[in-house]
């Protein structure tokens, strides 16, 4: 018989084994781009790594909304002349009018009648004042109409250009921060021992995979063709990139255009779950979207992962936790 005591610390073990197999069960919580035995060194530089390449993409965020402010001011700019020309133009034929009326061009009615030879002129130079007035009316109102447009683009035109000043500042800021981080896991890199460099660097595999036909097919194509190309920090190849160089390289192959950076990569095309995936596919990855990859069927991606890494192809699941997943074909 066991006794109460006996029978609690059977049930505490038990559940003491439950907990432990369940924690063998759950994610684990180190890096899933890089093997269980990775060396501390290793674990360091691929933190460092990944945090440039985020910086990396949000650099090129910033560039590409400097260019958006400045093609904005542009379009104020133009729009400003237009509206001051418009201005101009209708300034004179208001001024015209108004000179040619202190001239005594313009009659009254009282004036009208007065200097009438007949009923029928005095009816006469009444319809032609009112044919006056109504064009002194319109052109009073296209010149309100034309300063107000012109003050809208006065106005469009201040915003852009505080816009594209303050892109510049971020530009400016977020390439420092870039320079920075680089410059740190390149100093970790120059760490590593020969066994660390060797796991970056494998190529993995680089055998011929069959494409499917169609547009994915040809961006998937290129993407494999690049297979141990450098990765390098803001690369836009054609023997170097960054992850969503990558990606746009291969799909403008493939005769479409897709956003620079992960962030825009992300919203491109439609939603497909993890288990749809199929090849051609962008996979972004992380949380904060920063990283992108392309399947290659159902199981693989192909990308490039950091500096000191070769594009390659991997496991889909253990480049990083998925964020999501978009389909430009089909």
């Amino acid at each position: 018989m066991v006794s109460p005591l006996s029978r609690r610390t059977v049930r505490g073990a038990v559940a003491a084994a439950a907990v432990v197999a369940a924690a063998s069960l759950a994610p684990a919580s180190a890096d899933p781009a890089l093997p269980p035995n990775a060396s501390e060194a290793l674990k360091k530089y691929n933190d460092l790594a990944k945090q440039a390449e985020k910086l990396n993409e949000d650099h090129l965020r910033a560039q590409e909304d400097l260019e958006a402010r400045q093609g904005d001011l542009e379009k104020a700019k133009a729009d400003l002349g237009t509206a001051k020309q418009a201005e101009e133009a209708l300034r004179g034929q208001v001024d015209v009018i108004t000179e040619s009326t202190f001239k005594g061009a313009r009659f009254n009615q009282l004036s009208a009648m007065l200097v009438s030879d007949s009923q029928q002129d005095f009816l006469n130079r009444m319809s032609a004042l009112g044919i006056v007035a109504a064009d002194n009316a319109e052109a009073l109102g296209r010149l309100t109409d034309a300063v107000a447009q012109a003050d809208d683009a006065q106005r469009r035109a201040q915003e852009a250009t505080d816009g594209a000043n303050k892109a510049v500042a971020d530009i400016t800021q977020r390439k420092a921060e870039l320079d920075s981080q680089v410059t740190l896991a390149r100093q970790q890199y120059n760490q590593l021992n020969a066994a660390d460099r060797g796991v970056l660097g494998s190529s993995g595999d680089m055998s011929k995979i069959a494409v499917p036909a169609g547009t994915a097919g040809k961006a998937l194509e290129y993407a494999l063709a690049q297979r141990g190309d450098r990765y390098v920090f803001g690369a836009n190849g054609p023997d170097a990139w960054d992850c969503s160089s990558l990606m746009q390289a291969s799909y403008r192959t493939a005769g479409v255009s897709i956003p620079r950076t992960t962030y825009g990569q992300a919203g491109v095309g439609r939603t497909v779950s993890r288990n749809e995936v199929k090849a051609g596919d962008l996979i972004i990855y992380y949380a904060d979207q920063h990283h992108v990859a392309m399947a290659v069927d159902s199981v693989r991606a192909v990308h490039a992962s950091t500096e000191g890494v070769p594009v390659k192809i991997a496991d889909i699941d253990s480049i990083g936790p998925i964020n999501v997943i978009r389909r430009l074909e089909g």
